[in-house]
């Protein structure tokens, strides 16, 4: 299905570009942990496994790490009557609704394609942002569902992931391990920790960089699509503001999810940042307003 949001040809490229770098390292990496490890088919189930369940499963995942449920029109009608607009503006199918008992004001959407995308607002959102300000809010993540950059993001982070954990255990099963360890047990696992330290780092450089420039393109169609680029940034100010007053355990359960949401959480920017800065997503929207006033001036 065809939506009536732009095709962003940067973010396409930057995203095949992504994924194919992912592929090639996702595979050598499974080349080294079969060499070093020795266990051909150990490692092709594990690996095949955990990336499967990531892509099948990735919303269940989200939903249920933050405290996160399905809401029907009966329970949640204002946000049905937001999300049903939208989509037909988009002509976007309608995703599945849900709202996460977090404090912390955020949102994000998540699932494996359009037709099993889940749309998931927080409560501290809903009560700190008006009418339009959540518009805004919500087309933006439809935004990231309309450009197929969350299933995107979803297998990027899986390799990450994987790598990070997989370092974690090689390094304390040589802790751990001390004097009574095999030599060449202790070799294998230094080895693990090291190409899964090269591998996490890796792949945590390109899921940054293709976050930031999504978080923008999301941001642009958004505005575009509700007409209120203001309103938009204005949602921006007020979750920007607002993690000062969340409990430092909130924010801190939050992190591991920056990548998905619609603001990052409890970080200062920089490189490795996850979003651009606050004030390069407030100069496009302005920009994309200037532009959105120049069409109807036209008009």
């Amino acid at each position: 299905m065809r939506t009536r949001l732009r095709p962003d040809r940067q973010l396409v490229a930057r995203m095949g570009v992504t994924m194919f770098l992912l592929g090639l390292l996702y595979v050598a990496f499974a080349a080294a942990l079969i060499v070093l490890l020795k266990s051909l088919a150990l490692i092709v189930v594990i690996l095949g496994g955990m990336l499967v369940a990531q892509y099948w499963y990735s919303d269940k995942i989200a939903l249920a790490a933050l405290h996160g449920h399905l809401v029907t029109e009966d329970e949640a009608p204002e946000l049905h009557a937001i999300v049903d607009r939208l989509c037909a503006n988009a002509n976007l199918p309608k995703p599945r609704v849900a709202i996460a008992d977090l404090e912390l004001p955020n949102a994000f959407a998540t699932g494996r394609d359009a037709r099993h995308a889940v749309v998931c607002v927080s409560t501290g959102l809903i009560r700190r942002l008006d009418g339009p300000e959540l518009e805004g809010v919500i087309a933006h993540e439809l935004a990231h569902v309309a450009h197929r950059d969350v299933v995107v993001i979803t297998l990027a982070s899986f390799l990450g992931v994987l790598a990070g954990l997989l370092m974690r255990t090689a390094i304390y099963s040589q802790l751990l391990g001390g004097r009574q360890r095999d030599q060449n047990m202790l070799v294998i696992m230094g080895a693990v920790a090291v190409v899964s330290t090269a591998v996490y780092a890796i792949s945590f450089l390109l899921i940054r960089t293709l976050s930031r420039y999504r978080e923008l393109a999301a941001d642009h169609d958004a505005a575009v699509l509700t007409g209120r680029p203001s309103a938009l940034a204005s949602a921006l100010v007020k979750v920007a503001e607002t993690p000062a007053r969340i409990p430092t355990k909130d924010l801190r359960a939050a992190q591991a999810f920056n990548a998905f949401f619609f603001s990052p959480v409890g970080t200062q920017w920089t490189l490795f940042s996850t979003h651009p800065t606050l004030q390069r997503r407030l100069d496009e929207l302005e920009k994309v307003g200037a532009q959105l006033g120049e069409m109807t001036e036209a008009r």
